[in-house]
């Protein structure tokens, strides 16, 4: 509830102050608020339904009770990154050794690929040292430390030490990726396939550079972000809440446009 409570003094703070409302301060008004109300949504969702993930393509892994970072309900529910979803589930029946999760967090990707598929090692990258002990515990909650190695920060020179694997990309960094990703100074990356989440909001014009970067050695395939979180089949304690609460269920708290860019290697494809 200490998040709940933060969130709910910085609104109480800006509703009390004599500065004249702007849009971008009522828009951060709204944003609090929401934040605040989708928190004491989720401790129905655990009491409910507990942390096992509900539906979707890491259906059945157990989850944590609360998300390192970002939303937290819509990754139990199951409709997480819906319009990505297509591409998880194909990404989980290819071959690959590595999975390379760049931006762990607590490791709802890195873990959840190694529940799905066996024969894989995942490698887990992040910066935070609290997200790094969150992705540890996940594993070993989900039996499936032996495959998961959680480590640091990842530096363009690393790719090369992948270069002779089978290997996917999963990139998630607040927009680093614009240097980070690069195959003129990193070759190893155009024999690799790339999911990156691009952050437009916080890097204007990056996700064009991406695409023309990688177009010379994959297909790239741009995936815009949605307003819509498809609920197969909802439990029946959601299908009870308020539309505004259903809708804050499956509110991701994204600030602005995030689109992601599915890159498949050509030097893969003529291979095979």
């Amino acid at each position: 509830m200490t998040f709940a409570k933060n969130v709910k003094n910085e609104l109480l703070n800006f509703l009390a102050g004599d500065s004249e409302d702007t849009n971008e301060e009522l828009n951060q008004a709204l944003r609090l608020l929401s934040k605040w109300r989708s928190v004491l949504i989720q401790n129905t969702l655990l009491e409910k339904e507990g942390t096992y993930v509900l539906q979707g393509p890491l259906k059945g892994m157990d989850f944590v009770e609360r998300s390192s970072e970002g939303c937290h309900i819509a990754k139990i529910l199951g409709c997480y990154e819906h319009p990505l979803q297509a591409h998880i589930l194909n990404a989980l029946t290819t071959n690959y050794s590595k999975i390379i999760n760049i931006g762990c967090a607590e490791g709802y990707y890195a873990v959840g690929f190694a529940t799905k598929m066996p024969n894989i090692k995942s490698l887990a990258f992040d910066i935070d040292p609290k997200s790094q002990a969150a992705c540890r515990k996940l594993a070993m909650k989900n039996k499936v430390d032996d495959r998961v190695e959680v480590r640091g920060i990842f530096l363009p020179e690393d790719f090369a030490k992948y270069a002779d694997d089978s290997v996917l990309i999963f990139c998630d960094i607040e927009g680093a990726e614009d240097e980070l990703l690069n195959p003129e100074s990193s070759p190893a990356l155009e024999s690799m396939e790339i999911i990156v989440e691009s952050h437009e909001c916080f890097r204007n014009g990056i996700t064009k550079r991406l695409i023309e970067r990688f177009t010379r050695t994959h297909n790239v395939q741009l995936i815009e972000d949605d307003s819509s979180r498809q609920l197969i089949d909802p439990p029946d304690w959601f299908t009870k809440l308020s539309h505004l609460d259903q809708l804050l269920s499956t509110w991701e708290w994204r600030s602005g446009p995030t689109p992601w860019l599915v890159m498949h290697s050509k030097a893969l494809m003529s291979s095979h």
